[in-house]
């Protein structure tokens, strides 16, 4: 469905969830190394999710992959919220010098990820079949 939109469009779709997610990443790390990272790595995924459909058996567009990545980006950017308290705090740690044997995250920390890049996913293959 979403996949039937002018190719400018979903390039502003999975543009603004590049931009979403490295704005939270620079927001949550405060580490501008990290940002610019966050977006080399978001282009690269974007790229090889696109070359990675073509390849399939059944080929997929690069307009179903651009829907695809903008929804599986927005649900990582939304399953990492959660987390953010304790990895800033271990973040200004980490700035300050102090390191830690172990790192206590809550079982919800770990699980929301998961959780919203797979409900994110499967609502992002529903609307660019």
């Amino acid at each position: 469905m979403l996949a039937r939109l002018p190719l400018p469009y979903l390039l502003l779709m999975a543009a603004f969830a590049t931009f979403v997610f490295c704005l939270y990443m620079d927001r949550w790390l405060k580490m501008p190394k990290v940002t610019v990272m966050s977006f080399v790595i978001s282009v690269g995924c974007c790229v090889g999710m696109i070359v990675v459909g073509g390849l399939q058996y059944r080929p997929w567009s690069p307009e179903q992959m651009l829907v695809a990545y903008s929804f599986g980006w927005v649900g990582l950017t939304i399953g990492l919220i959660p987390s953010w308290k304790p990895v800033l705090k271990y973040g200004e740690e980490w700035r300050q010098g102090v390191r830690r044997e172990k790192y206590e995250y809550s079982k919800w920390c770990a699980m929301a990820p998961v959780i919203s890049v797979t409900l994110t996913g499967f609502l992002g293959f529903i609307l660019a079949t």
